[in-house]
């Protein structure tokens, strides 16, 4: 999801393709926030409305990515995963390279949906956008594009063929989504916009 508001149809159509069973449960994960207790009430809300399953949430630091078995064991048995909105870094930082990081990807591998928004997004790139432009301090300063300006991070990996960018309409985010391309063109380039989202199933969107 790009960010910005969700419809009940957007979750709604979410929690469907993720096709839960009675069973089954959903995690979120908030690291990327500042305000993780009201990013999970929120999206917990609007995830109860459309489905029964058990919802839960762990804010794992980098230290818990590592030891904290049982949080961990749970993120790898859930059916559907949800990466909140905030700052793609800050996920990352605490995800990349732990045992965490490995269990989400055993979730993906056993067929788990795994969704974000915003950042929640970003991350799902092999090539992850950070937000900053090379030799500039706004986040938001990309006035032309130029190859070799926009900064990038490893993300999760889950889309290793594409790079995907979020706010992009209201953000004006063309200039840096572009200037990514001139880096990587044998990348697909996605532009997300606010209370949008698109779907990818294995490697293909429909």
């Amino acid at each position: 999801m790009g960010g910005g508001d969700r419809s009940p149809a957007l979750v709604k159509q979410m929690v469907e393709t993720a096709k839960m069973k009675p069973g089954d449960y959903i995690v979120v994960l908030p690291m990327a926030t500042s305000i993780p207790e009201e990013s999970v009430a929120y999206i917990s809300g609007q995830l109860s409305v459309a489905c029964n399953n058990k919802i839960t949430s762990f804010n794992f630091t980098r230290a818990q990515a590592d030891n904290q078995q049982g949080w961990i064991d749970s993120v790898k048995n859930a059916r559907f995963i949800f990466i909140t909105g905030g700052d793609q870094n800050k996920f990352m930082n605490v995800v990349r390279g732990t045992k965490l990081y490995e269990a989400l990807h055993q979730a993906f591998r056993n067929g788990s949906t795994i969704a974000g928004t915003s950042a929640g997004a970003a991350v799902m790139s092999q090539i992850m956008i950070t937000g900053e432009e090379k030799g500039k301090s706004d986040k938001d300063s990309f006035r032309e594009i130029k190859s070799n300006s926009v900064v990038t991070s490893s993300g999760m990996g889950f889309l290793t063929s594409a790079i995907v960018d979020q706010h992009f309409i209201i953000r004006s985010r063309y200039n840096r989504l572009l200037s990514a391309l001139a880096d990587h063109p044998d990348k697909t380039l996605i532009g997300i916009d606010e209370a949008t989202a698109i779907i990818v199933t294995g490697k293909r969107q429909p």
